[in-house]
């Protein structure tokens, strides 16, 4: 399974944001940190607003932070609120395949129900992480 960059650029923001709880940080500076286009990350901080996992303050000496504490934010749950696309192969599609297409081993079959044991082990070990648990010191010393 790869991981979107959306995904990638979200839990991103989210780890600069724990690292700078003591201000609120700006759109402009995360965007500069990753190399990240301002336009894109705009979209990935409202998603992630919506989402409650950012709170944005506008105004003069506004910026975004964290909604909640860090230990409070599960990797798990923001890599299945960003991705909007968990199936591991098309036929794990509610309606099929991708295409809409009915598989035709769909009534022999055991493959889609092992990839879905298997996506559902890998969420729940990103569950038993919190957003803390992966800002450790050293992303502490770069980011700062």
């Amino acid at each position: 399974m790869r991981l979107t960059l959306h995904t990638d650029y979200a839990l991103r923001t989210l780890m600069y944001l724990a690292v700078h709880t003591d201000r609120l940080s700006s759109i402009r500076e995360i965007a500069t940190t990753y190399g990240i286009s301002e336009n894109h990350l705009m979209k990935i901080i409202h998603r992630l607003g919506l989402g409650g996992f950012i709170e944005t303050v506008r105004g003069r000496g506004g910026g975004l932070r964290l909604a909640r504490p860090a230990d409070q934010i599960r990797i798990g749950d923001v890599v299945r609120y960003t991705e909007e696309d968990m199936a591991l192969v098309g036929c794990q599609h509610p309606a099929g395949t991708k295409d809409n297409t009915p598989c035709l081993l769909a009534d022999a079959c055991r493959l889609r129900g092992a990839l879905g044991e298997a996506l559902g082990s890998f969420m729940t070990v990103l569950n038993g992480y919190t957003l803390a648990d992966v800002v450790t010191p050293h992303e502490r010393r770069c980011l700062s």
